[in-house]
């Protein structure tokens, strides 16, 4: 296959484009700064793009077998503790995924040859965060704060590509859990330094996904035909706050830690500790139904497979 990734340097792009390459496949890697820092086969190729149009590259987009759109400012920042949204932050971060999502249009449109699927990035923040201990299936109606809008409008950037023929499923993403980036390493940090566990009332849901089961998925959804519309990336048994900080302390060696307020975090890092100390019970109902089998559908099989990993390495 010929596969185009925006956003394919990040956490899920970069493991993405080693699990495809390695199959032989052909890869495009869309980035602002294509720098290859690392070894990889020679199927693999970077291309620079100004993140907002088809300059440059959308000639790739005819006769190419997928698109996989990744592309968007990171939500809590770059650095190790999240950064606050301030209203320029705010804008950053949806006008990043709208303009990617009009450069593949872009691209599309252009082509004399469509691509046959196109995957669209998302995530499960698009059903808000009022959502209780209710099972949040696909089906499930947007929320109405910050992030189910930057969602919507995310997803809306290409809904297009449907009516050109081009089969669109959309990914709707938990918290990918992983030893080398994303939100793992500044949940774990606290328990190795016995600083503080469970955030706030620890009651709040995380629906997550192993680094492994977001690739595997993804590419299920690239092969399978069948598979359109709306899916939901998390594994299907869902924690508590509370739940993954036992796991944590379980697979570290360590206890739970005392507390962190939620009123203390709020004050810390403002709006955007809604991303922790918010959440929804999101499972992958379409996911299932469709056929896929989680490497890792428990938090406890995740986190031992992820640390298990690190002291081998």
């Amino acid at each position: 296959m010929r596969v185009i990734i925006t956003g394919g340097t990040g956490l899920i792009g970069s493991a993405l484009v080693k699990s495809l390459a390695n199959d032989g496949h052909h890869v495009h890697i869309l980035s602002r700064n294509p720098r290859q820092t690392e070894a990889l086969p020679a199927t693999v190729h970077f291309h620079k793009w100004d993140a907002k149009t088809a300059d440059g590259w959308g000639h790739l987009a005819d006769g190419a077998d997928a698109i996989i759109n990744l592309a968007g400012e990171s939500v809590s920042g770059e650095g190790f503790f999240p950064s606050k949204w301030s209203w320029k932050r705010k804008k950053l971060i949806l006008q990043s995924r709208v303009d990617a999502g009009e450069a593949v249009m872009q691209a599309i449109k252009g082509a004399t040859k469509k691509p046959k699927v196109l995957i669209q990035s998302s995530a499960v923040g698009y059903y808000g965060t009022h959502t209780g201990d209710q099972d949040v299936t696909e089906d499930f109606p947007a929320g109405n704060d910050y992030l189910a809008d930057v969602c919507k409008q995310w997803e809306a950037s290409t809904s297009e590509a449907d009516k050109l023929g081009v089969r669109r499923p959309v990914i709707r993403t938990g918290v990918v859990l992983s030893a080398d980036g994303g939100a793992l390493p500044r949940m774990a940090l606290p328990f190795k330094m016995k600083a503080g566990g469970v955030l706030g009332s620890g009651k709040q849901q995380l629906p997550w996904i192993h680094l492994d089961d977001q690739i595997l998925a993804i590419r299920f959804l690239l092969n399978n035909e069948n598979a359109n519309g709306v899916f939901n990336l998390s594994a299907p048994n869902p924690v508590t706050n509370k739940e993954m900080s036992k796991e944590l302390a379980k697979v570290l060696g360590n206890i739970v830690p005392a507390p962190v307020p939620g009123f203390a975090f709020k004050m810390m890092f403002g709006e955007v500790s809604t991303i922790v100390l918010d959440g929804q019970r999101a499972v992958p109902s379409r996911l299932l139904e469709l056929g896929y089998t989680f490497k890792y559908p428990t938090i406890a099989q995740a986190l031992n497979a992820i640390y298990r990993a690190v002291v081998k390495a």
